[in-house]
């Protein structure tokens, strides 16, 4: 029932919302929502913590005759991804308040929207609800990119959901056809699915069409064209859920289904897909270097860092999928950092062009600091999050393929590269006429910036927590993955 109470929480202040007229209360209500998700997912990491799994459970019949039932189900990987999920979305709620928006309501329903569909995701144990909340994530994104996005914003948005819908419509049809193999009455049920004994052909054909989704969602090279063009038109609280927690979708769908599913295919495969994914982080990173404008810039270096998770991931190594799971957190969290950091540079200059900007630093040394702890994260520096995920992801990497990990490693370099020349250029040197009169961070921005800082500081010298909620997932996906490797 708690796990219920995860989806009905957000989804009651999302119809609040839509049903308000456009008042001076519409903000309140929904930082109120967003507060309120993840107080209540903090006493659901305190009932799993002390082993009341049972509470966490909720099943109820839907079409029976169908094998459909509306089931959730938190685990070690659903609740980290929860947690991530209501952490980030009162602070991106809480973002936008300075923004004069047309319509609020709509706007902020559908943040709350696109939290309810995420948690869905995360706990969904049906295999056709789990469809469904993945596809119900997409409208709050296109909506918010096609209504309050940039220059471009619905050519772009058209772009990115025909992207998506066809990784979808494979995914769908490897669900149905999966669901014919059940046996008896079938069901979508994921434990049925799991059960299944699917021969090389069959599991070759099931991997690829889920492959095409996942890929698209983190996304892998080279299905990676519509994030930069989807992060320069979309608001920035719209970058913030993208790149902070949907493509981590990507990465889910991987651990949930393909490896489970589709063990023999994987094993001949995996080699071409750590090889894609390092592909990927290469050719995001000498993007990032050449590029002019931050934002791009960001999104670039978000690619490079889903590449290594992904990678990680296929390693299929111990190391390699528990720092992929720990990187999933640590990334979201930055990444939402730098996004919001643009925000703060953009709305006071009107510019997002790194020559335009300079000299930060001297105007507002505080949002200089809190720019600079992200950046670091952002980069692996020890004793912050991004650390400890890469040094674990490079780990299981290495035990795969040494070649490929000292290839995979140069991330690290090229990230530091770009980032801190990046840094130099536009927080240093001369002020310009865009960054004379810059302010300094209002109590409201310090307080979005803040618990992003003591989250970087608390996972990268106090992992245990987090690697701990992770560890029993990997053990049992790694048996089920030798299990039926035999």
């Amino acid at each position: 029932m708690l796990t219920l109470l995860l989806i009905i929480i957000p989804l009651v202040f999302t119809i609040v919302l839509f049903a308000l007229p456009d008042s001076k209360y519409v903000k309140s209500v929904a930082l109120i929502g967003g507060i309120v998700e993840f107080v209540f997912s903090l006493y659901v990491l305190f009932q799993y913590q002390y082993g009341c799994h049972c509470v966490l459970n909720y099943h109820s019949q839907f079409f029976q005759q169908l094998g459909i039932s509306f089931s959730l189900n938190i685990d070690g990987l659903s609740l980290l991804m929860i947690l991530l999920t209501s952490f980030l979305s009162p602070l991106i709620i809480y973002s936008a308040f300075t923004k004069q928006s047309n319509k609020p309501p709509a706007f902020y329903a559908l943040i709350l929207l696109m939290e309810t569909a995420f948690i869905g995701v995360f706990t969904a144990t049906d295999v056709l609800w789990f469809y469904v909340f993945w596809d119900l994530a997409l409208i709050p994104i296109c909506f918010l990119t096609a209504v309050w996005g940039g220059k471009n914003k619905r050519v772009i948005t058209v772009e990115f959901l025909i992207y998506t819908l066809v990784g979808s419509l494979l995914m769908l049809i490897a669900i149905i056809y999966l669901y014919t193999l059940t046996p008896g009455m079938h069901s979508f049920s994921f434990s049925s699915y799991y059960n299944l004994t699917l021969d090389y052909k069959t599991q070759v054909w099931v991997c690829l069409a889920f492959f095409m989704a996942f890929a698209i969602k983190v996304p892998l090279f080279p299905f990676h064209s519509w994030l930069p063009k989807t992060h320069t038109a979309s608001p920035t609280q719209g970058s913030m859920f993208l790149a902070g927690i949907m493509l981590k979708m990507g990465i889910y769908g991987l651990l949930r289904f393909i490896i489970p599913l589709c063990p023999l295919a994987l094993g001949s495969w995996t080699f071409y897909a750590v090889v894609l994914s390092v592909v990927g982080i290469l050719y995001s990173s000498i993007i990032a270097i050449k590029q002019t404008e931050l934002k791009r810039l960001i999104a670039f270096s978000s690619l490079g860092h889903m590449g290594l998770i992904a990678a990680g991931v296929f390693s299929l190594t111990f190391n390699g999928i528990e720092g992929g799971i720990l990187q999933v957190i640590s990334h979201g969290i930055n990444v939402a950092g730098m996004f919001f950091c643009y925000d703060i540079i953009y709305r006071r200059t009107k510019t997002g062009t790194i020559a335009s900007i300079g000299g930060i630093a001297s105007k507002a040394p505080i949002f200089s600091v809190f720019f600079m702890i992200i950046l670091l994260a952002n980069i692996a520096l020890p004793l912050t999050n991004g650390f400890v995920g890469e040094f674990l992801l490079l780990m299981g990497i290495f035990e795969y393929n040494a070649y490929l990990s000292a290839i995979a490693g140069l991330t690290i370099i090229f990230g530091a590269i770009y980032m801190l020349w990046m840094y130099q250029r536009i927080m240093y040197g001369e002020t310009t006429e865009a960054t004379q009169d810059f302010p300094e961070i209002t109590l409201q921005e310090s307080l979005v910036l803040t618990p992003l800082v003591i989250m970087i500081f608390w996972i990268g010298i106090y992992p245990k927590m987090f690697l701990h909620i992770a560890e029993p997932y990997v053990r049992d996906l790694l048996e089920v993955l030798t299990y039926k490797l035999k």
